[in-house]
């Protein structure tokens, strides 16, 4: 394979994506446990009011359902989108606009339509970055092919990767980029930044049914995952950092298997660059290896903020909304980057290890996590408008008072696990809008 060819074939699709910054807009992921309300075990995919069952119900709801064999894996309904994690962790994404109440009309939608099924099955939603009960070895993997390709590579990888699989669960960003100056000033301050919006986003006090032995599992999980395909790029704090260096990011590691005829191929340890042909590919096969990469930030069509764990309504918003301050204001993303500019990757990885010990209070470059987590607040909010400041506020309470999503369920703990847990779920949040 041409090697120049392929680094030119990537960098001009990240370029092709380019927007005017009019047309700049946000999209959101949010991941959710199905669990039972009364003992906070897992639902199975699989049998009589498992997962599967209420992918269906929703299906009479409007609700188009896509299926892999006799299998539901996933639904779509106007500008929502359903699929299902490996652990049948259930993961809504919404189609990207710049209007933050248009992502939470959407979201409440959706609420109103699952939780009355749930509620009949005594079940419910659960925003939390790690199981809370149920041990990952007691999951059954969703039967997906790409599923079981990636848990039997993982086998070689990390000790972590089949937590990461079946027992987590996110809330990924997506940022728009209107050039490659500014795709770099974002991937960089994105990156800079991680340990932050790791530390102020954890939410897994239990793991494996247990009070976690550090902070920051999920992170502590990525880290133990695959080094091919997560954590931040080495290269990502480089001055020079664009389109093609990104491109040598993923044609240097393995993708796992491909779209080959139609069909999942499995591709083991040979890397993109041994596999993707410059002069015969579709848009479709580049999208795909590009999804097969988990970095903090990842970069497709847009940029892809990924460090924070799954935190309940309405501080998911709070999530959307100091990205967008920050990130779409040109003033703030300038202070931004001349902040973070002497921050190195060691810097960021002594951060990320202090992180594990101490939560908010690690300190990045000489400041605690929660202080700087508290200029970036003081920042967003002077860029959101009238309408949308306040979605901010319930962060800028938590970070004022000393705390994070952790240290509100370790707070609550005393009362036992399930009412430690209840203000991550869900299941009041059918409303009448």
């Amino acid at each position: 394979m041409d090697y120049k060819r392929q680094v030119e074939e990537i960098s001009s699709y990240f370029k092709s994506n380019e927007k005017t910054i009019d047309n700049f807009k946000i999209g959101v992921e949010l991941e959710h446990f199905v669990i039972d309300k009364d003992t906070l075990k897992t639902i199975s995919y699989y049998g009589k009011n498992g997962v599967a069952e209420s992918l269906k119900d929703l299906e009479s709801k409007g609700y188009k359902g896509s299926y892999e064999g006799q299998y539901i894996l996933g639904l779509k309904k106007g500008k929502k989108t359903i699929t299902l994690e490996p652990g049948s962790q259930l993961e809504l994404s919404i189609d990207a606009t710049i209007d933050i109440k248009e992502l939470e009309d959407e979201y409440l939608d959706f609420m109103n339509d699952i939780i009355p099924i749930l509620e009949k099955k005594n079940q419910g939603l659960m925003a939390t970055g790690y199981h809370p009960v149920t041990k990952i070895d007691e999951i059954k993997l969703l039967p997906k092919q790409r599923y079981d390709y990636m848990f039997n590579y993982f086998k070689t990888r990390g000790t972590h990767a089949h937590n990461m699989m079946k027992g987590t669960c996110a809330l990924q960003v997506s940022l728009d980029f209107s050039s490659e100056e500014d795709y770099h000033k974002k991937f960089r301050v994105a990156n800079a930044l991680s340990p932050v919006l790791y530390a102020l986003f954890e939410n897994a006090y239990y793991f494996e049914g247990e009070v976690a032995q550090r902070h920051n599992t999920r992170a502590h999980i990525w880290v133990n995952t695959d080094t091919d395909r997560s954590g931040v790029p080495r290269e990502a704090m480089d001055e020079g950092f664009g389109y093609k260096e990104y491109a040598e990011y993923i044609l240097n590691k393995p993708p796992i298997f491909i779209n080959q005829g139609g069909k999942e191929v499995y591709t083991g340890n040979q890397k993109v660059r041994d596999l993707f042909n410059p002069d015969n590919y579709t848009i479709e096969d580049l999208e795909h290896m590009l999804t097969m990469f988990f970095p903090d930030v990842r970069t497709k069509k847009y940029v892809e903020i990924r460090m924070m764990d799954s935190v309940p309504y309405n501080l998911n918003f709070s999530v959307i909304a100091l990205l967008k301050g920050l990130i779409y204001n040109d003033d703030n993303l300038d202070n931004l980057y001349e902040y973070t500019k002497e921050i190195t990757i060691e810097d960021i990885d002594k951060a990320k290890e202090e992180m594990m010990s101490k939560g908010l209070k690690a300190e990045l470059k000489g400041k605690s996590l929660l202080d700087i987590g508290k200029y970036m607040v003081e920042l967003s909010k002077g860029a959101l408008s009238e309408d949308e400041v306040h979605y901010i506020n319930p962060l800028e309470e938590m970070l004022n008072n000393g705390k994070n999503p952790y240290e509100i369920t370790k707070e609550r703990s005393k009362y036992g696990k399930k009412e430690a847990l209840q203000w991550c779920l869900l299941n009041d949040l059918v409303v009448n809008k």
